[in-house]
């Protein structure tokens, strides 16, 4: 983190002061308004996309199948993404034996409970159409771990992914001899990435933390542009119990003089987040106020849009993905864009409109909504909380006009599954339970009994291999007349979603 200039250190109380001030002023007027004058500065404004991303198949080479299968174990035999010692000072220590590669390019860092990765994918699409090369890191993956570090807009090649943990791999084992824990599996990909980011070259990281942000290992870079997509909670044991807790972590990815593109948010993390921005002198643009959504119509394969963003009105976007939570994240993508380049503070004017409009039809996000079998209708989504899962039951509900929906849920164990089951009560007629392959997952028979108390026992049915579970579905489906128009949404998880998509053959 660079060191703020004499001229920028404020007195800790001196900054809590004026911020008590500016809310108490707003709060006189109008106490849901209390966050919108708060922050240090407002960002006001003088008025050959990507491919899309598909999700890779195991290598077709036998050889490099192997050779990546025995990275994959190595880095299993590490911490996993859910056991965490909150520091980054072993990512540090990388960094610094491996040259400090996390410098060698400007960064974007994305960080929020929901919509980082559709957000990334629409960021890296907008960077690429003009012409820039982007790094993205994003977690976790839907099918293969090559997904997580992207370059040019697509998954990196196994052959590559592979030479570049094979690169880093003596200094992993220098950090690991020298640190009271080995590095975890997310800190030596959060490594991987970096290197490869800097050998590449790229002229842009677009980097999406993978929990938190404060101690998160993607958070030793110093992103000129911090994005805060919607905070909610999830996470709760390791980030706090409200989203102001929440939000004090998060807001952690917010460096000195960056620029903040702050999503709606509940108003007490709004607070923390632009508390955040006094302290460190950050420019903040906040959805509804100085960007937004214009007007939102649904067409054929997604949605027809006019987007505010820090430029100006750009209108006639089509976004091929569904639901108004996807609209809310294409607006944050835009103005994080137009925040990098500058537009809104150092110069007038806007991106150039064809090329956005581009680029935002070449956005793919696999298993966000998206179709991947018909007659019956299957959806999958890797809806994992409640907020993200009452997102995914609105969005399905305006595209999708399904008569009869059918369930296949399959959750972690760390997840509130009852907040989760209850934003699918409305929307689902029956639903089947499943688990996925992994340690993570939540017994199948054990999420079954609160799905029983939520649906009750006639809507509910237990199927815990998910290939069977799947099969159940479909067939409760096609209980219906062939014209009825009933669907299937699989969702819970990442990692079930994943492999549905492999089971329904999709690659």
């Amino acid at each position: 983190m660079s060191e703020p200039r004499p001229s920028d250190r404020h007195d800790a109380s001196e900054s809590d002061d004026t911020f008590a001030e500016i809310v108490d002023e707003a709060t006189q007027r109008d106490p849901d308004l209390a966050v919108i004058e708060a922050g240090s500065r407002t960002l006001r404004t003088a008025s050959g996309p990507v491919p899309g991303d598909e999700v890779p198949a195991r290598p077709a080479d036998p050889e490099v199948d192997k050779a990546l299968r025995a990275v994959e174990q190595e880095l299993a035999g590490r911490w996993g993404e859910t056991k965490l010692e909150p520091s980054v000072a072993r990512i540090a220590a990388l960094m610094d034996v491996l040259g400090e590669p996390q410098r060698a390019y400007p960064s974007i860092h994305i960080t929020g409970t929901n919509g980082k990765t559709s957000t990334a994918r629409m960021i890296e699409a907008l960077l690429g159409a003009f012409d820039l090369r982007t790094g993205r890191y994003t977690s976790p993956h839907v099918q293969s771990i090559t997904e997580r570090i992207s370059l040019d807009g697509s998954p990196m090649d196994p052959e590559r992914f592979i030479e570049t943990y094979q690169d880093i791999k003596p200094y992993v084992e220098m950090v690991d001899a020298q640190q009271p824990y080995r590095l975890s599996f997310f800190e030596v990909l959060t490594g991987m990435a970096y290197a490869a980011f800097a050998d590449a070259p790229v002229d842009v990281a677009v980097v999406e933390v993978g929990m938190g942000g404060s101690w998160d290992a993607t958070n030793v870079i110093d992103a000129s542009v911090a994005v805060v997509t919607p905070i909610s909670l999830d996470h709760t044991d390791r980030l706090g119990t409200t989203p102001a807790e929440i939000a004090g972590e998060k807001a952690g990815v917010i460096k000195q003089d960056a620029t903040v593109i702050l999503a709606q948010q509940p108003v007490d993390a709004a607070q923390v987040m632009l508390k955040k921005a006094v302290e460190v002198d950050a420019t903040v643009a906040r959805e509804g106020m100085e960007f937004g959504i214009v007007s939102r119509e649904i067409a054929v394969g997604g949605q027809l849009l006019t987007l505010r963003g820090l430029g100006g009105e750009y209108e006639g976007i089509f976004l091929p993905l569904y639901g108004a939570h996807q609209a809310h994240n294409a607006a944050v993508a835009l103005s994080a864009v137009e925040a990098f380049f500058g537009i809104g503070a150092e110069q007038p004017g806007s991106l150039d409109h064809d090329t956005v409009r581009r680029a935002f039809a070449s956005v793919r996000s696999p298993g966000r909504l998206e179709v991947v079998r018909s007659s019956p209708t299957v959806v999958l989504d890797a809806a994992h909380n409640p907020a993200g899962a009452r997102a995914t039951a609105d969005g399905l509900s305006e595209a999708f006009g399904f008569s009869r929906l059918i369930g296949v849920v399959g959750a972690s164990d760390d997840k509130d599954v009852r907040g989760l089951l209850e934003a699918f009560e409305t929307i689902f007629a029956e639903v089947v339970i499943t688990q996925n392959s992994t340690g993570r997952a939540m017994n199948a028979d054990v999420l079954a009994a609160v799905a029983v108390e939520v649906f009750g026992g006639d809507r509910v049915q237990v199927e815990p291999r998910l290939d069977d579970a799947l099969e159940a579905a479909i067939t409760l489906a096609e209980e219906e007349d062939e014209y009825a128009g009933a669907g299937v949404l699989v969702t819970g998880s990442v990692i079930t979603v994943g492999e549905a998509r492999l089971l329904l053959g999709r690659h």
